[in-house]
């Protein structure tokens, strides 16, 4: 909450003026500080994320390692050379700095799975994100990774698609998929990958969707020799529990 939104707050609920000063000054003698707020879906259902942190997570883990199975975070995300901000530069002060861009619109498409270990596999396509995109993804995760892979993604209409639960059945002894609870990116590591991957890839400076695509894979392919950095995703706060 702003501090205006505090003051006035304050003057409503025990009717004492205070400035904006002031009111900064009391909340950080009280533990409080600025901070960015964090989005969260009203949609969201605590009591099944609840279960998921609880029960059904460590569950797929336990018997993950029973199997001697890959657990894979997997995701999709989309880059539009319409919508991606330009970046930051330095120039003088006052003098803001100017970045020519194409002015055309064009998207790829990036699915990704990380394991926690600091394994990264990827698809970067142009097409539509459909069934049989998603099953030639986790098809050849489990055959780069040689044994069973457990997915584990949102549930995204695809992910419970027909086509691909017929999929699933007839492929049970190399790929099972687990769906995590509805409106909650959070919990995902892979969405920590999605935000590495907006915050250094510029789709506004691009000049086509294969010239997008091309940096796209540069940057995945870079982190693929980074396996650090994919393990550091598994320590942000919100998927910590993910490695316990």
């Amino acid at each position: 909450m702003d501090r205006p939104l505090v003051v006035e707050l304050i003057g409503m609920v025990v009717g004492i003026g205070m400035t904006e000063q002031g009111v900064g000054k009391w909340l950080r003698r009280h533990g409080f500080s600025p901070q960015r707020s964090e989005r969260r879906s009203y949609r969201q259902d605590q009591t099944k994320v609840d279960t998921w942190l609880t029960d059904e997570y460590p569950a797929i883990a336990e018997r993950a390692k029973a199997e001697k199975s890959v657990v894979a975070w997997a995701d999709q995300c989309g880059l539009r050379s319409d919508t991606a901000p330009t970046g930051r530069s330095w120039a003088p002060r006052g003098q803001t700095p100017l970045v020519r861009v194409n002015g055309r619109r064009f998207r790829v498409n990036i699915m990704s799975a990380i394991a926690s270990r600091g394994a990264l596999w990827f698809t970067v396509f142009t097409g539509t994100f459909d069934a049989g995109v998603f099953i030639r993804f986790p098809d050849r995760l489990a055959r780069q990774a040689g044994r069973k892979v457990n997915v584990i993604a949102d549930r995204h209409p695809v992910h419970r698609s027909k086509k691909v639960t017929a999929w699933l059945t007839g492929n049970s002894d190399r790929v099972e998929l687990h769906l995590m609870p509805g409106y909650s990116p959070e919990l995902n590591p892979d969405e920590i990958l999605n935000a590495d991957i907006k915050r250094h890839v510029h789709p506004a400076r691009t000049r086509s969707a294969d010239d997008l695509a091309h940096e796209t894979r540069r940057l995945l392919h870079r982190r693929q020799q980074q396996p650090h950095i994919t393990r550091g995703y598994f320590h942000a706060r919100h998927v910590r529990y993910t490695t316990m």
